[in-house]
């Protein structure tokens, strides 16, 4: 009677260690992702002077590195022991904090389509901000310069807001040689260079608007932004939709789990 019994209450093997598998992924790679921000902030001088953390103007990439290795550390550790162990609480946890980032990401996608106007606004001041600390940091730097290479742009609107840093700004008392220019990122590309011209923006703003677009990207990375956003609206979408199947996915392997576990208890405890 009693093996007949547990017949009806078993815990899914298939599941039980697809989860762990998944799982385990996804805590390795953010435990990779936290080391990388953590050696970079060492190499950087941060670890020992903690306080600079919150001393530069504008965006730290390191912290894309630690904020999304840490959420897919917890993550990870909660499904991969959860399911190895067959720990309900962390099964739960699990599903949970994957449906309230499943939520706040569905929460932003119609918050950014309904307040179009209100997102380029903060955009272009987060880029503005950014622009100010270009010098600051040396791996935002290379991010600035990442994003006006590969969106062929210069600044949040245009070159003309280089002056909000105090390297390149036009204004008399500047003594940077840097003065009235742009950083090499928003120089137009010649093919035949093997070389980045890194002095090719010196003094380009001094020159009348006319000449400036034969030397660098006029355009603002905002508008270039939306450009692209148009043209690839589909990947978009297809890569949103996929990261969202993915999560309600986990969420449900999960709590069958937790279903299968629990009757398996319940079964133990009635027999």
């Amino acid at each position: 009677m009693s093996g007949n019994h547990y017949k009806g209450h078993e815990v899914s093997c298939c599941i039980k260690y697809f989860i762990f598998g998944f799982n385990i992924l996804f805590w390795l790679l953010g435990m990779a992702l936290v080391g990388i921000g953590l050696w970079a902030w060492s190499e950087k001088g941060v670890l020992s002077n903690l306080s600079s953390i919150t001393d530069l103007g504008g965006l730290d990439p390191v912290w894309l590195f630690m904020v999304v290795g840490g959420v897919m550390f917890i993550l990870g550790f909660a499904g991969c022991i959860g399911a190895l162990r067959e720990n309900t609480f962390l099964l739960k946890f699990f599903s949970v904090f994957l449906g309230i980032i499943f939520f706040l990401e569905l929460t932003t996608g119609v918050l950014a389509f309904v307040f179009k106007d209100w997102i380029k606004d903060q955009l272009n001041l987060f880029i503005n901000n950014n622009i100010r600390a270009y010098r600051d940091d040396i791996d935002l730097q290379n991010l600035i310069d990442f994003t006006q290479e590969y969106w062929e742009c210069c600044g949040a609107f245009g070159a003309d807001d280089w002056n909000l840093n105090i390297y390149f700004n036009c204004t008399d008392g500047n003594p940077s040689r840097e003065k009235c220019g742009v950083p090499f990122s928003c120089c137009t590309k010649d093919p035949a260079e093997d070389v980045i011209n890194t002095q090719c923006g010196y003094d380009i703003r001094a020159k009348p608007d006319s000449e400036q677009k034969d030397y660098i990207n006029v355009k603002g990375c905002v508008p270039q932004f939306e450009k692209w956003l148009q043209d690839n609206l589909t990947l978009v979408a297809g890569i949103f939709i996929g990261v969202a199947l993915l999560q309600i996915f986990g969420i449900c392997l999960a709590q069958n789990l937790v279903s299968d576990i629990e009757a398996v208890r319940a079964s133990c405890f009635f027999t």
